[in-house]
């Protein structure tokens, strides 16, 4: 069965990314693409609103920006289609608005689309279930100099994943040069890394008496991202109201 998409933010980097990873999958189309500029360079029909999209789409994927959250979700709401939602930098307020709309439509809403990293989260939760608190837990990130938050918030994913999975609660301890004191049992130890153009790099460390184990993910373009909100979208078009995020994806995969 085909699924039609609607990308938001199509005219963007991100957006293209998104375009050519629906081509390139067969299970899926774009019907039409909404963004601001309204600019059509595009083998679809591209709207500066969704006022106007004469096309019906089974999912929309947004790359965008907070400011299109409003306009997607009234049509989501008003057409009962799915969101699979990529962008980041929502407030308090937004997020709330999101949490609402799945009470109506089915949302996708992670902090990090890439199939790898998600995989990552759950091999890590696993690890932590077997190495427990006997361990230490160190997470290093890394990426591009222009980055100006750190730690990334998919480092952050990392460590409320292994939160949910260990005993005790952890720590959160960001570097250590302000530290004069050994280190506690129950820290989770996370350190950022900025320079060149590394798109992403994340490796949880487990380190304990005399062996370590390590498990990383590189990201080596942006268009990983893009191809796991592709097969968000795919995965997304049947789902009953609700929030979904790459953890109901990844159980999907291995049953």
């Amino acid at each position: 069965m085909m699924t039609n998409i609607a990308i938001v933010g199509c005219n963007g980097k991100m957006g293209g990314f998104v375009a050519r990873a629906v081509e390139e999958n067969a299970a899926c189309q774009t019907v039409f693409g909404v963004d601001a500029f309204g600019e059509n360079k595009n083998d679809f029909p591209v709207y500066p609103s969704f006022n106007g999209a004469a096309e019906a789409p089974d999912v929309i994927i947004d790359f965008s920006n907070p400011a299109a959250l409003d306009g997607m979700l009234g049509y989501a709401l008003k057409n009962g289609v799915p969101c699979v939602i990529c962008t980041t930098g929502y407030s308090q307020e937004q997020i709330e608005k999101i949490k609402a709309a799945s009470e109506k439509v089915a949302i996708f809403f992670s902090g990090n689309m890439s199939l790898g990293i998600n995989l990552l989260i759950e091999l890590s939760k696993q690890a932590a279930r077997v190495l427990g608190n006997s361990f230490d837990i160190e997470i290093v990130e890394k990426h591009h100099n222009l980055k100006v938050d750190a730690p990334s918030g998919t480092a952050l994913m990392i460590a409320d994943g292994l939160s949910e999975t260990l005993s005790d609660e952890p720590q959160y301890v960001y570097d250590r040069h302000a530290y004069r004191k050994r280190r506690s049992k129950n820290e989770i130890g996370i350190h950022s890394v900025r320079g060149g153009t590394i798109v992403g790099e994340h490796e949880v460390i487990f380190a304990g008496h005399d062996e370590v184990v390590t498990i990383s993910h590189q990201a080596q373009s942006k268009e990983v991202f893009a191809a796991g909100s592709v097969n968000a979208a795919v995965f997304l078009a049947d789902k009953q109201p609700g929030m979904y995020d790459m953890s109901d994806l990844l159980a999907d995969k291995f049953q």
